[in-house]
């Protein structure tokens, strides 16, 4: 899909221009952070996902099927309110219902349903009762799960794991403190922006819940179907970010 040049409410001084980006950065608009085609003002540096910037008015969600979301610039009242979706911080844009006081991030509101490149399948559900692969548990956030049943991420996980990551990688490296483009490059001069790996995480999992020689190829799926995942959460779910999410399970 292409995108053309868009005068903003949020950022009226000048207009945005449509990119693509492979370094994550900080969403102005939600406050999370995106990765992927986006919105940009050259001249500020600042950066909208997609979905913040050509908002709907209203939305509603097959998850709630009574309430009716309103875009606010900002979430209503002085109590903290949290995502529905990924159970993180609202701080920026959200979409609100007034009736139920559920809120989520645009990002979230507009997860697909379903993910297929023709090989891994999975579809969304706002609750399953099989572990997640990153954090053992059940319940929690909205959840990707594979047609087989085999593969369950938590939204509210994957967002966790790319978080700690880049902070390790922006604030421990010396990197500029709250900006996420910050040194993208060791001591090798080696680009060292990266998806978080899971292959530790998944390995443990499975030899815990099935035969050895079967940790492998799971762990190969469980990868794949965390790339798309990934993707979706970071607002650009119609492709895998390939230099960035392909060294998932390099480490």
């Amino acid at each position: 899909m292409k995108y053309n040049e868009l005068s903003h409410f949020s950022h009226p001084q000048h207009r945005l221009k449509p990119g693509y980006t492979e370094i994550p950065f900080k969403c102005d608009g939600c406050k999370e952070v995106g990765i992927g085609s986006y919105y940009k003002c050259t001249t500020c540096n600042y950066d909208l996902h997609v979905h913040c910037a050509l908002p709907s008015p209203s939305i509603t969600h097959p998850f709630y099927t009574k309430c009716s979301f309103q875009f606010l610039i900002r979430p209503p009242g002085p109590i903290a309110r949290y995502c529905n979706a990924c159970e993180k911080a609202v701080s920026g844009f959200v979409y609100h219902c007034k009736l139920c006081g559920f809120d989520l991030h645009p990002c979230c509101a507009k997860l697909p349903t379903m993910l297929d490149d023709g090989e891994v399948k999975l579809y969304l559900y706002r609750k399953v009762g099989s572990a997640c692969h990153k954090c053992g548990r059940k319940g929690r956030s909205w959840s990707y799960r594979s047609t087989c049943k085999k593969y369950n991420l938590h939204v509210a996980c994957v967002k966790e794991m790319l978080v700690e990551s880049w902070h390790e990688i922006y604030f421990g490296r010396g990197g500029v403190k709250g900006n996420v483009s910050g040194d993208l490059y060791g001591q090798n001069g080696k680009f060292e922006t990266r998806i978080p790996s899971l292959k530790g995480t998944l390995e443990s999992y499975h030899q815990n819940h099935q035969s050895k020689g079967k940790v492998k190829k799971c762990c190969e799926m469980a990868g794949l179907a965390m790339q798309f995942v990934i993707s979706a959460v970071l607002g650009d779910p119609t492709t895998l970010i390939a230099g960035v999410v392909g060294s998932l399970m390099s480490k």
